[in-house]
């Protein structure tokens, strides 16, 4: 994904920067905090002969404008309605991790006519609780008096998003991790953080209005959010799969893309899709 065409789109979340492979029906990816669009470059590789996969540099993120404030999960889906008028797509496929998950939920609930399908990895739809909304405020204001990203919060973000068997096995995916947070920019991400951890709040009800088909998946070792709650989100949505993939933590995408595009790609055929 390195060389791949690029474009930017405002949006009202900022300029947004999209990297682009393939052509066809339309897959838009959206990644977990404090990463970019890269992180689904296994995904981009393997749909790009039947989609045209658009990876997102979320809000705040990568090489898309810096954040300036606080912003809903409604706001983040009315940026995907934004992306998918620029690129005239009437639809698409959603791929979603963490931020991208729980956002994903909420834009099937409200833009159902966009949606072909959706896979929501490694999310949740509750809100946080008071011990863990009192540590990201924490950490987001440390994060905003550093001129960088501190040391000690990047080997914390390593070990949130990281399963155990990833640490133990793929030194490629901890120094992919590592590097991302190491280069984000500390102010934009302190926005993007308060949004999405201590000011998320229970999107369960909404969900309940979700009627296209979507898959969410969760990591047997994630860290971040324990299975029981990603399944929560599931069951909040009627006729949604659920899959636990094995000795994966937080980044399915990243941690074991061979299991992650057998897992869509099986779900997308079920579908009908290509």
């Amino acid at each position: 994904m390195h060389n791949s065409p690029s474009m930017q789109v405002n949006t009202a979340l900022g300029r947004l920067h999209l990297r682009l492979s393939g052509s066809g029906p339309v897959m838009l990816c959206w990644p977990s905090l404090l990463m970019d669009g890269r992180m689904w470059q296994a995904q981009a590789a393997h749909f790009s002969p039947r989609y045209r996969v658009v990876c997102i540099d979320p809000p705040g993120a990568g090489d898309s404008e810096p954040l300036k404030r606080h912003f809903t999960l409604e706001e983040c889906a009315l940026v995907v309605k934004q992306i998918l008028d620029v690129l005239k797509a009437p639809d698409c496929v959603l791929l979603g991790n963490s931020w991208g998950g729980m956002m994903g939920g909420v834009f099937a609930a409200l833009y159902p006519e966009r949606l072909r399908a959706a896979v929501l990895m490694n999310c949740t739809a509750s809100p946080v609780g008071w011990a863990q909304k009192l540590e990201f405020l924490t950490l987001a204001a440390l994060v905003q008096r550093s001129p960088r990203f501190p040391p000690a919060l990047v080997t914390r973000a390593v070990k949130a998003f990281a399963g155990d068997t990833s640490e133990r096995t793929q030194p490629e995916v901890i120094a992919f991790i590592r590097n991302s947070v190491s280069a984000v920019n500390p102010r934009s991400s302190h926005w993007a953080v308060r949004s999405v951890v201590p000011y998320r709040r229970d999107h369960r009800p909404l969900l309940s209005q979700v009627t296209r088909p979507v898959l969410v998946v969760a990591g047997e070792e994630d860290r971040t959010f324990p299975v029981a709650e990603t399944r929560a989100m599931a069951e909040a949505m009627p006729g949604s799969r659920f899959v636990v993939l094995p000795q994966v933590g937080h980044l399915a995408a990243l941690e074991a893309p061979v299991a992650v595009n057998a897992a869509i790609d099986e779900f997308l055929g079920g579908l009908g899709l290509p």
